[in-house]
């Protein structure tokens, strides 16, 4: 097809010409016109001194149709100035003035009147006026205004999209293409790009369609080897009923490559600051003996600021473990420093082996000291296996779900205390029934809380999921958070900490085994305490080396007992897979220390050989009032 024969058929561009055409037939008629009455003046009477006057008007007429020639009823100067060329009409003009000035001076007699002089000048001056059309868009063509852009345009029409034009940036990026051929055969860009079916859409709905950003390797003899990106258009048009497509593609390399380069920027960051979020975390969570323990953190979005989720597990002796979770409201790297300090305050804390209220009572007046504009919530528990229990203390965090060995859930009340930071408050302990068999998960509020629901839905919701969740801590973990819809995209920090105390059974029962004497002071009571702990650790098959070690650290810790606690007493002994346990409590709130007793001291050696012959030892206030001394020996391995 020709196309500049159908490009004129674009829209628009049929009424420009109709318009430019009837511009210059209505200068021609103008033109016509004024000969007619320039002849009709020469056939009145006259002298010949009138005769050369109306001459000498008619040559100075003519002389002020020229161009560059300035007179009554020209074009003005600047306006002339800008033409480039004469156009027919205006060369028929100045034809006619040429005849109109012949004739005048062949008609010697004719004596035209000043009014008809002036008025033929006038008309010959709107001729010219009119004839002249200035240059503007509407007169450019498809070629004039595609192929000087440095942008990639071609032109396609009907349904297989044939070619009709392609301008000569196309030409640079994509090679010469043949007019009339379909795009599928002569474009195998477009094809490969994507955009054939993109502008088959444009013509069936007649709506421009954008593609961002598509990739155009270079060709071998460019002298930039990076792959070019460029954004499509396709933009419907129409002419004589036939429907076609403009296809316009600017490229955007630069763009795409800062976007880019911003992109990487931003991972980068975002891994340093997710790297500082866990190597604030444990690297490895402590496992103890009577307890298995998993724990799960997830970043928040894809932004570089992390949170100030935190969790923790830490063994306090006597076969007890205490567990904690914490968020420090807000993000970014200043969420994460006080996390990562509240973190090492709570394990220093407890080392003292302090009831979770007290802990919670230091770390409230830490975090009001470390940054008073930041408030953290957090809930430290710790689990007695002997007893049975999680004692906890709650400083605004969302609450403990347990689950007993029948699948029955339960929820913590309310909190203890508000969050820390706001001091000024005293925080309370409470207690939880975790027996062989039961579990129980510790949380942050990202796993909950939603921007559309309620925190207690969120609640429900992980209820309904945990009572359902069977299997090892980790795979509870895992679908927990399925259960809850966390993704990569959430766009809140998760914790999960999911501990289960399991029911010992067979063989497993065997390495675990409790015994207790309870003793009400006296001089029989280091005797029956020696005698209580040479049977029981000879029934456990010890090592007759760790049997004497085990009595010993028994008759030192009931005599420290009798000597400075008061009654009721009592002696534990307690074998795990991986340890034994020598544990005596008295009604006395004194806790004991260690000191270097003179020689010729008759007291005060007690507990120093407890601490040398044992792997540790400590002691510890109990919630109902007096204190426990507590060693620990590690069992061989085998």
């Amino acid at each position: 097809m020709n196309f500049t024969r159908w490009s004129a058929r674009l829209p628009g561009t049929q009424r420009r010409n109709s318009a430019a055409q009837a511009a210059r037939a209505a200068a021609a008629q103008a033109h016509q016109t004024s000969d007619k009455s320039v002849e009709t003046v020469g056939d009145g009477s006259g002298d010949s001194t009138d005769d050369a006057s109306a001459g000498d008007d008619s040559a100075g007429a003519d002389d002020g149709a020229g161009p560059g020639r300035a007179g009554a009823g020209t074009v003005p100067p600047a306006r002339a100035g800008r033409r480039d060329a004469p156009s027919a009409a205006e060369a028929e003009s100045s034809g006619s003035s040429a005849r109109t000035a012949t004739a005048t001076h062949a008609a010697p007699t004719a004596r035209p009147s000043p009014s008809g002089t002036a008025r033929t000048n006038a008309e010959s001056a709107a001729a010219a006026a009119s004839a002249h059309v200035t240059r503007s868009i509407d007169a450019l063509s498809v070629h004039d205004l595609l192929g000087q852009v440095p942008a990639l345009a071609a032109v396609v029409h009907g349904g297989d999209h044939r070619i009709a034009y392609v301008n000569d940036a196309y030409t640079a990026v994509f090679g010469p293409r043949s007019q009339g051929e379909a795009a599928r055969d002569a474009l195998p860009e477009l094809v490969e790009l994507g955009l054939l079916p993109l502008m088959d859409q444009v013509l069936r709905s007649g709506k421009p369609r954008t593609v961002k950003s598509r990739r155009v390797p270079r060709t071998a003899d460019s002298r930039d080897s990076r792959d070019a990106f460029y954004t499509f258009t396709c933009t419907p048009i129409t002419a004589d009923g036939e429907n076609g497509v403009l296809i316009f593609a600017a490229e955007v390399t630069d763009q795409v490559e800062a976007a880019e380069r911003l992109r990487a920027s931003e991972r980068r960051q975002r891994e340093a600051a997710v790297t500082l979020q866990r190597s604030l975390l444990p690297q490895e969570l402590e496992q103890p003996d009577d307890l298995r323990v998993a724990a799960t953190y997830q970043p928040g979005g894809t932004e570089a600021a992390v949170g100030g989720d935190w969790y923790d597990v830490i063994t306090l002796g006597a076969g007890r473990t205490a567990l904690v979770i914490g968020d420090v409201m807000g993000r970014g790297v200043r969420a994460a420093a006080v996390m990562g300090q509240l973190r090492t305050a709570v394990r220093a804390y407890a080392r003292l082996d302090l009831p979770p209220h007290e802990v919670l009572q230091l770390l409230d007046g830490l975090a009001a000291e470390i940054d008073p504009s930041q408030i953290a919530t957090c809930v430290y528990a710790v689990h007695d296996p002997n007893e049975g229990l999680l004692h906890y203390a709650s400083a605004g965090h969302p609450p403990i779900i347990v689950r007993d060995p029948d699948g029955v859930v339960e929820r913590a009340p309310e909190p203890t205390g508000p969050p820390l930071g706001t001091g000024g408050w005293v925080h309370t302990s409470c207690s939880l029934p975790l027996p062989p068999g039961g579990s129980a998960v510790l949380y942050t509020d990202g796993l909950v809380e939603r921007r559309d629901a309620d925190i207690d839905t969120g609640v429900t919701t992980l209820e309904r999921a945990f009572a359902g969740a069977t299997g090892s801590p980790d795979i509870v973990c895992d679908r927990l958070l399925r259960s809850l819809g966390i993704t990569a995209e959430h766009d809140d920090d998760v914790a999960v900490l999911v501990l289960h105390h399991p029911a010992r059974t067979g063989t497993d029962a065997e390495l675990f085994h409790n015994a207790a004497l309870d003793l009400l002071g006296g001089t029989e009571a280091a005797p029956r305490a020696r005698a209580f702990a040479t049977g029981v650790l000879s029934s456990w098959r010890f090592p007759t080396e760790l049997q004497d070690l085990g009595v010993l650290a028994a008759s030192e810790l009931v005599a420290n007992s009798l000597q400075h606690g008061t009654p009721p007493m009592r002696l534990r002994l307690r074998r795990t897979d991986r340890r034994l346990i020598v544990e005596v409590t008295d009604g006395d709130e004194h806790l004991p220390r260690q000191r270097c007793a003179e020689a010729v001291d008759e007291a005060g050696r007690g507990i120093s050989i407890v601490a040398t012959i044992a792997s540790a030892w400590g002691s510890r206030r109990t919630p109902g009032g007096g204190k426990s001394v507590w060693c620990e020996f590690a069992l061989p391995t085998t």
